[in-house]
């Protein structure tokens, strides 16, 4: 089984870029599935039902939030109508959505899971994802062999940490949040394919999307500044994972970086 995943999309022009790249992509590397983060697409911070009903039917099978989750005051009344949409899994309980499904493919089941980390980010936001993990394997049905997580977290311990823990137990665990790909990207040893962050999907010339100006006018004075989201040419920035379908363990993980227009 062949996946892309996507990584954090900011604001309308990622959007765009993801809608005009992606279908190409998915002929280049014989994409069964894709998924992609959304946390930040919606102006460049949450989520709407509206932003992510723009993409067209099947384009992207599976979108994944993170701490941005309810930037967007309505989006926690339209979440539900979401099928395809993940929030994190180990959200205080109660909240609304859902962490975690099993998908359909051209080749087969998949299950994605969204959790967040704790360290460094709000951490009364979030239960245990270790602990959310290990409850959530087991409520998977037995013959889902491939099992995506997109680990939502700042700290690069804490994601191989749970890439550790979770080996061989899933097919892969993608960090997301920092919005800067990293170089780490392997198979561990018992199968799981890891990246501490796939990057984002964002103006190339600006940090972590938003406007350079601003961003370090904000770092000088210590005071409060609006990020706008940053224009021109977009970076978009993914991983391709080749999976075995029968056994859930990952054969291969590569990174895509590349810039576009628009």
């Amino acid at each position: 089984m062949n996946i892309i995943f996507i990584g954090d999309m900011v604001a309308g022009a990622a959007r765009r870029a993801v809608m005009s790249a992606l279908p190409g992509m998915k002929r280049e590397f014989s994409c069964d599935f894709c998924i992609a983060n959304a946390e930040n697409s919606a102006g460049g911070s949450g989520i709407t039902a509206g932003v992510l009903r723009e993409f067209p039917a099947g384009l992207v099978d599976v979108f994944t939030g993170g701490d941005h989750i309810w930037d967007q005051k309505d989006f926690q009344n339209e979440i539900a109508s979401l099928g395809n949409f993940l929030r994190p899994a180990n959200l205080k309980r109660g909240q609304p959505g859902r962490g975690w499904g099993v998908f359909d493919s051209a080749a087969g089941k998949v299950a994605v899971i969204s959790l967040m980390g704790r360290v460094f980010m709000k951490d009364s936001f979030a239960e245990c994802p270790f602990e959310t993990a290990d409850r959530i394997l087991k409520e998977i049905p037995s013959d889902v062999k491939v099992v995506v997580v997109d680990f939502h977290a700042e700290a690069t311990s804490e994601k191989a940490a749970i890439a550790h823990h979770l080996d061989g137990r899933v097919s892969a665990v993608l960090g997301t949040h920092t919005h800067v790909q990293t170089n780490d990207d392997r198979i561990l040893p018992g199968g799981t394919a890891f990246i501490s962050d796939v990057g984002m999907v964002g103006a190339a010339n600006s940090i972590l999307g938003r406007d350079v100006t601003a961003v370090i006018r904000k770092f000088v004075s210590g005071m409060p500044t609006r990020l706008d989201v940053a224009k021109g040419a977009v970076r978009l920035d993914a991983v391709s994972l080749k999976i075995d379908g029968a056994t859930g363990k990952a054969l291969e993980i590569s990174k895509i970086s590349r810039i576009l227009d628009k």
